[in-house]
């Protein structure tokens, strides 16, 4: 169930989005609270769940991690014990990052780094030997736009180009979308 934010929270939350390293007396003048009244918004927010956490982004390549991969797996059997064994085994192996379960052609699509293509195996190996049946891997080549912000303030949505060669729009209704 969604929390109900006001302004003031959508403030914090977009300033802390931006740099999570910010300081109260920051994020304070940024929502123009006090500090004190700063520091409660926050934690209720953490106690609510809408922050979940607040971390330092790392660089792969810059922390020994040249090889980035995106793996999808699909289950051998869809049971809820073959399941949970697939689950723990993600959550145990350090180098998958991610993971998702999805609806549709395949059931998982993880996110796995690795120091090299030995390590990259090792990692396969375990997902296929603890059910996996089908693996897909694809190398991860350029980040076009890495994970952003919540759009939680409302944002209009760029409109679509006319062709000059078309003319005008045979509709002028400005509120039209």
């Amino acid at each position: 169930m969604a929390v109900p934010l006001d302004e003031v929270d959508i403030q914090l939350l977009t300033a802390l989005q931006e740099d999570a390293d910010r300081t109260n007396v920051e994020l304070a003048r940024l929502a123009g609270l006090s500090p004190a009244a700063t520091l409660h918004r926050v934690r209720r927010l953490k106690e609510s769940g809408v922050i979940r956490v607040i971390r330092a982004e790392v660089d792969p390549v810059a922390a020994g991690f040249p090889l980035q991969m995106y793996v999808t797996a699909t289950l051998a059997r869809h049971d809820p014990r073959s399941s949970r064994v697939f689950d723990d085994l993600i959550r145990s192996v350090p180098q998958i990052v991610a993971a998702v379960n999805v609806a549709g052609e395949t059931d998982y699509i993880l996110t796995v780094v690795a120091r090299d293509v030995a390590e990259l195996q090792g990692v396969l190996a375990a997902l296929a030997t603890r059910g996996g049946q089908r693996l897909v891997t694809y190398l991860r080549l350029e980040e076009i736009k890495p994970p952003s912000r919540l759009p939680l303030a409302p944002v209009a949505v760029p409109a679509r180009r006319r062709s000059a060669r078309r003319g005008p729009d045979p509709d002028p209704d400005p509120d039209r979308e």
